[in-house]
């Protein structure tokens, strides 16, 4: 049984980058430009890429021609990035534990992994650390309650009546998925000019790939609460989330999902 947050994530993505490479990345790439942007990333930029998963938001700051280092908490992750992104700098660390000198960065962007660590405030000082005065801060992060491509396994297996484990802790980040609190929690670390934009858009997507890639691939909490099911309650989540589907459907036999994120950026 998993005692703290950062042990449960630790547990929750080992072994499933492939997974999340081939799916939940496809969705969460549409902000790494918005993202870079709000950043100021551009060529000969120093810029860190936090929580980098499979390499998205780094390979597009490569392509932009910035100096880019990578960070992620699972070796498989970083391994991932290596592959995706040849000759890039990544190592593997957990926030708020970053191995690089006081003001290395002209630039730090993390897109959606700031709801991925234990002290979310602890780790917007190590990023402020890091960052150079001038510098700038760009996350993303889901809006909460998730809803749409974010929530609708979590949606079936409520209307199924699966209990959400004990041992399965929530994201500490959950009380700041809003603007405001978002807005507060940045501010907080000391960061000045602090914005935060909504970012939304539709994820096109066959629903059969999005439930092998997400919900029985194991990625993310619902997935690794459903794994734990017998296969007569992972048939009837199936049901339910087919029927949930038939909302969001287009032509060709695809689903247009929605997603509702967050973009906070500031100056250090």
């Amino acid at each position: 049984m998993t005692t703290t947050f950062d042990e449960y994530e630790r547990v929750l993505w080992d072994g499933r980058a492939d997974a999340y490479d081939r799916g939940f990345a496809l969705l969460t790439a549409r902000t790494a430009g918005p993202l870079l942007d709000a950043a100021k990333v551009g060529a000969g930029t120093r810029v860190l890429d936090v929580g980098t998963g499979p390499g998205v938001v780094a390979r597009e700051a490569v392509r932009r021609g910035a100096e880019v280092a990578a960070v992620d908490a699972d070796p498989g992750m970083a391994e991932t990035a290596s592959r995706n992104v040849p000759g890039l700098d990544v190592r593997v660390a957990v926030l708020p534990a970053l191995p690089f000198a006081d003001a290395e960065f002209e630039a730090a962007a993390g897109n959606f992994v700031i709801n991925h660590v234990g002290d979310p405030a602890a780790a917007l000082g190590e990023l402020r650390r890091v960052l150079r005065p001038g510098g700038r801060l760009a996350l993303t992060c889901w809006e909460m309650p998730g809803s749409g491509a974010l929530g609708i396994v979590r949606e079936a297996m409520d209307e199924v009546g699966v209990p959400w484990p004990d041992d399965v802790p929530v994201s500490p980040f959950m009380e700041y998925g809003e603007r405001a609190a978002f807005m507060e929690l940045v501010r907080g670390a000391g960061f000045g000019d602090v914005g935060v934009d909504p970012l939304d858009w539709h994820h096109v997507v066959d629903p059969e790939e999005w439930w092998e890639s997400g919900a029985l691939a194991r990625v993310g909490s619902n997935g690794f609460v459903l794994a734990r099911q017998d296969p007569a309650t992972v048939a009837r989540v199936k049901a339910v989330y087919d029927r949930i589907m038939t909302r969001y459907a287009v032509d060709g036999g695809k689903v247009s999902l929605p997603a509702h994120a967050l973009l906070a950026y500031g100056t250090r």
